[in-house]
């Protein structure tokens, strides 16, 4: 079985007696000491390959892909190095501003009248609304405060809605200044939920850069949770739970989406988690 161990301040994966590396920079992939459960669980997801094949096969290593994009910015922007460069933050904060126009969490049906159906279950864009504002409120609230977001959709409207320019440069600020492995998280949330804002709040509620942000009241209202992996799955597929509710859902498809979702969601959570230490 693969193990790790605290080498130089770090956590260093071994496959036998060799460390595991970076594939991009042939690098050792060292895992900072604050984040034992990381290190642990990449060790895991080695140890349940069933052969050399497997390691081609990137959706079977989650963990060591996202940790190997933050240590791809860590060498990039290292003091240490011979040139330092921003070129992988600059790249991955730029394709994530695009999704905050048409956010997930902010597509609401732009029908303000649903007539529902035999069975009398709320309109899809009351599940919307009343799903993203606790979200939009956290943070607007306390991660950018003084920020007004506006839907993607007008009523009786499809045509996307850009956000403002002042709003935009602020949460691009934002993730500029994130550390590279909260950025490599929130890049692979925003990728599996179609939505800055949900993986924003999934960050916020893990991170161990956010500490102060987690003691702000940041648990659900009705079930006193934290904000974790199965709630953010909810807020990026409550169209598709919605319309599976009213049709059915497709054996093998849906399903298999949904439990993708989470495993994806599960990643960030442990590579922006830790000890703080």
């Amino acid at each position: 079985m693969p193990l790790h161990s605290l080498v130089e301040g770090t956590h260093e994966v071994y496959l036998d007696s060799r460390p595991l590396r970076n594939p991009s920079t042939k690098k050792t992939l060292a895992i900072p000491s604050s984040k034992p459960h990381l290190a642990t669980a990449i060790a895991l997801e080695w140890d349940l390959l069933t052969s050399i094949r497997d390691t081609l096969r990137t959706h079977l290593l989650p963990l060591t892909s996202i940790a190997s994009r933050a240590h791809d910015m860590l060498v990039e922007e290292s003091p240490d190095g011979s040139a330092r460069s921003t070129k992988t933050r600059k790249e991955i904060v730029t394709s994530l501003l695009r999704y905050l126009n048409t956010d997930t969490l902010l597509c609401w049906d732009p029908h303000e009248e649903d007539a529902g159906d035999v069975q009398d279950l709320p309109s899809l864009r009351h599940l919307q609304i009343r799903t993203a504002l606790p979200i939009i409120d956290f943070l607007t609230t306390h991660i950018w405060p003084g920020v007004e977001l506006v839907p993607s959709l007008k009523s009786n409207s499809i045509h996307p809605v850009d956000q403002p320019r002042e709003v935009q440069d602020i949460i691009k600020s934002w993730m500029f200044c994130l550390s590279p492995w909260d950025l490599a998280g929130l890049e692979r949330a925003t990728l599996a939920g179609k939505s800055l804002l949900v993986g924003a709040r999934l960050l916020v509620e893990w991170s161990e850069s956010f500490r102060g942000s987690q003691e702000w009241g940041s648990k659900d209202e009705r079930s006193g949770a934290k904000f974790g992996i199965e709630a953010a799955a909810e807020a990026c597929s409550l169209e598709v739970r919605w319309q599976t509710g009213r049709w059915g859902e497709v054996e093998d498809s849906h399903d298999v989406e949904r439990e993708d979702l989470k495993r994806q969601f599960g990643s960030v959570v442990l590579v922006v988690g830790g000890t703080g230490g």
